[in-house]
């Protein structure tokens, strides 16, 4: 979105900065805010909460995060076997529709009958229960090659980013999100938002909704739309509705594979999604972004218009709110507790584990109590890190193991107490009888340290490196196989300057042995640009002068 010249808030004729608008606003009574980093290649938007960053959305020039886009796309591979296809989107990687994110014709007449409950990832983070569609019926049976063929071209939307080595998954049914509502032009429901909880107002909004609509598309009625009168809502139905009809004109023209419809720059989805409901105030460092987000206002909310500052310090952003310690410690892989105790979070590529240990902490009276208050402590960090890492599939928690039934009952309740602020939709099960809690969080996108970090050069992302021990024996063993090969009167290895230290001392047996059995001498040089695990055997056919 272009910025605009608009009149800027002023405050005794100056542009509301941050250091200004303190003056004025008592952040003390602000216990959430937004905070954006905005430079030319990346966007970083935190979600603070009594001052701790709770959650962090990062948004970088490489297409990694295109949730919510729309694209003609190409039908490559029907695979009946899985009930999915390949569709050529024009990425690197094909992306991945299942059967049940097919919109063929055999189905549009009973679309109104499936169960809708699942959440679409429409928005910088989805509001939990927004999609509040289930009819209570059955969907009807199809088979994917009964709907689609290689070669068909197709309308879908990305639901999910390509994750690791996992293409996009898109589907058929589009949803296009607006500040109080979001379209659904292949369904023909009315929901309501969970979170807005008076039955008189679910009401009131619902009739809304439905005496507006003038097309036979669904409509789900929006948190923000609380409150909100019949014109506001006649305004951005009329523009949802244009959209779509311009989007289909779009699709009837642009070529396969092309993009027909990017959502808002994450700057933006911030202060449509997550503004006022999440956050009471927004704090920008890019004049640009600054101008942006209040012509945005102005023609969406400008009621909302003073609530965004300008930061116009020279300190960073994200170093005046403390944030970059608490990110970097967000991509450890060990967290402590203040108790002494600690938590380990393990990536795999199938789920993500999460093991509980009472570390240095000891307790007053009793194991029990020890381990109870650790497993208590351990609830709310481990919340607190999913939630802020972005943590999505299948997790494991290995608590430490409780002897008495109702500590049990009281950990898994403080957990599910825990994750009720996050907004992506989770659900954990009962303790096992092995201590281990399963519980399933809604993923949309690559998780934190995915898009921070990468896998180690060394390990190839492992996670560990042979032993220098290891490395020794190695090399042992390799010398005897090669020395039969080699004519000279002694041999030179090379090594890593590490390894070097432990032959010459630790290890410095393994070498006299090694002369004893072959009947050479072995000399050992240390190089700095080795790996530690490389290392280089040759033989020299003269003594050294």
């Amino acid at each position: 979105m272009e910025s605009r010249n608009l009149p800027e808030p002023v405050e005794n004729n100056r542009p509301v900065t941050e250091s200004s608008a303190t003056l004025r606003k008592d952040d003390h009574f602000m216990h959430r805010k937004l905070v954006i980093n905005e430079t030319q290649h990346e966007t970083r938007v935190a979600l603070l909460e009594d001052g701790t960053i709770v959650e962090l959305f990062i948004e970088r020039g490489d297409e990694s995060d295109i949730a919510g886009n729309i694209y003609k796309g190409r039908v490559q591979r029907v695979l009946p076997g899985i009930q999915a296809a390949f569709v050529d989107i024009g990425l690197n990687q094909a992306a991945f529709i299942y059967v049940d994110d097919v919109l063929g014709e055999r189905i549009r007449e009973f679309f109104d009958l499936i169960d809708r409950d699942e959440e679409e990832d429409i928005d910088v983070g989805p509001e939990d229960g927004e999609q509040d569609l289930t009819s209570g019926g059955e969907a009807p049976q199809f088979f994917i090659e009964d709907l689609i063929t290689e070669g068909q071209e197709i309308m879908v939307q990305v639901a999910k980013s390509p994750i690791g080595t996992k293409g996009a998954r898109v589907t058929s049914h589009i949803s296009i999100p607006g500040r109080f509502l979001v379209l659904m032009p292949t369904a023909d429901h009315i929901g309501i938002s969970r979170k807005i909880e008076d039955l008189a107002e679910r009401t009131r909004l619902k009739q809304i909704a439905s005496e507006l609509r003038y097309e036979p598309h669904g409509y789900i009625v929006r948190t923000a739309a609380e409150g909100i009168g019949e014109d506001k809502l006649r305004k951005e139905m009329t523009f949802l509705n244009n959209l779509w009809e311009n989007l289909q004109r779009k699709y009837k023209k642009s070529p396969t594979p092309s993009l027909l419809h990017q959502d808002l720059n994450l700057s933006l989805r911030a202060v449509r999604d997550l503004l006022i409901h999440e956050a009471e105030s927004l704090v920008v460092d890019s004049r640009f972004a600054y101008e942006e987000v209040l012509a945005f206002l102005d023609e969406h909310m400008p009621n909302l218009k003073d609530n965004v500052l300008l930061h116009d310090s020279g300190e960073p952003i994200f170093d005046t709110y403390n944030l970059e310690g608490d990110i970097s410690r967000a991509l450890r892989k060990k967290i402590w507790l203040k108790s002494g105790g600690y938590i380990v979070i393990e990536l795999t590529e199938a789920l993500v584990a999460i093991d509980v240990n009472t570390g240095r902490y000891v307790g007053k009276h009793n194991l029990e109590e020890t381990i109870l208050k650790t497993n208590l402590e351990a609830v709310k960090e481990i919340a607190y890190q999913v939630r802020l890492r972005d943590i999505g599939g299948i997790i494991i928690i290995d608590f430490i193991d409780m002897q008495k039934k109702s500590n049990q009952a009281k950990v898994v309740h403080e957990l599910r107490e825990a994750f009720k602020k996050d907004r992506s939709k989770t659900h954990i099960l009962p303790m096992s009888e092995m201590g281990l809690v399963q519980m399933t969080r809604k993923r949309s996108k690559k998780p934190l340290t995915r898009i921070l970090c990468e896998p180690c050069h060394y390990c190839e992302g492992e996670g560990y490196l042979i032993s220098k021990q290891t490395i020794c024996y190695n090399i042992y063993r390799e010398v005897l196989q090669e020395s039969s090969d080699f004519g000279g009167i002694r041999l030179t290895l090379k090594v890593n300057p590490q390894i070097a230290d432990l032959l010459h001392g630790e290890e410095n047996r393994m070498i006299a042995d090694l002369e004893k059995v072959i009947g050479k001498q072995i000399v050992v040089y240390p190089n700095p640009h080795f790996h530690i695990e490389e290392f280089e055997i040759f033989e020299t056919l003269s003594s050294p002068s």
